[in-house]
């Protein structure tokens, strides 16, 4: 770890907090991810390499312990109380953004986004007995993130960036700007749909219910 040699505590602090990538480690494992797979989905575009390094750098400075997994191979990751006291610390920097940053398309991860859904938002409760496939097409991505799967699944459910080969329920077309603001709590559903901003193809009870299945404004924490 690179240190600035200031006693600032604002430089100490830095010294931990200001690596790249720390702050989206440190965000994952506060949300409950605790497996190097669930931490590496919470992070898309991260190496495995990268993360691994700063998994023992926060180890090292004490904000989190690295733990043999219990049930074969692997490990956990979880926060110490020096790493639970960072929650307000990253929930204020997630509110700084919001008042004072625009969402833009290269903000937009539609991966992340669907991921987040699947992990921190969904409200598996009222997902439906069956399995639901939803076809996603992101209208502001390049051609290689265009498309994307949902499986909604009470059991697991999971994003697939290649076509699962299963029927396809129910087909959303939108920006993925537009979803992660609908996402973020900044926009309505209904009010999307009439404007034409999101357009959703399918049975007209699941189109109805899909929203509900996000319990939205989950952004961080």
């Amino acid at each position: 770890m690179r240190t600035y040699r200031q006693y600032c505590p604002i430089a100490r602090a830095s010294q931990v907090l200001a690596e790249r990538w720390t702050p989206i480690v440190l965000r994952n494992l506060l949300s409950g991810a605790e497996t190097f797979t669930e931490l590496a989905d919470g992070a898309p575009g991260m190496s495995r390499t990268l993360l691994s390094a700063r998994l023992h750098e926060l180890e090292r400075v004490g904000v989190i312990t690295i733990e043999s997994h219990p049930r074969g191979r692997g490990h956990l990751y979880r926060p110490t109380a020096a790493g639970l006291a960072l929650r307000p610390v990253l929930v204020a920097m997630g509110d700084w953004a919001e008042e004072w940053f625009e969402l833009n398309p290269q903000d937009s991860d539609p991966g992340f986004l669907l991921h987040s859904w699947c992990t921190r938002s969904l409200v598996a409760e009222l997902l439906p007995p069956r399995r639901v496939v939803v076809r996603f097409l992101f209208t502001d991505q390049p051609p290689t993130q265009r498309e994307m799967w949902v499986i909604f699944d009470r059991a697991e459910s999971e994003v697939c960036l290649t076509d699962p080969g299963m029927e396809v329920d129910l087909a959303v077309t939108c920006p993925a700007t537009a979803l992660a603001q609908w996402h973020l709590g900044r926009l309505e559903w209904a009010r999307a749909v009439r404007a034409g901003t999101i357009h959703v193809t399918g049975p007209r009870d699941l189109a109805r219910a899909l929203p509900t299945w996000n319990r939205r404004g989950v952004w961080a924490t």
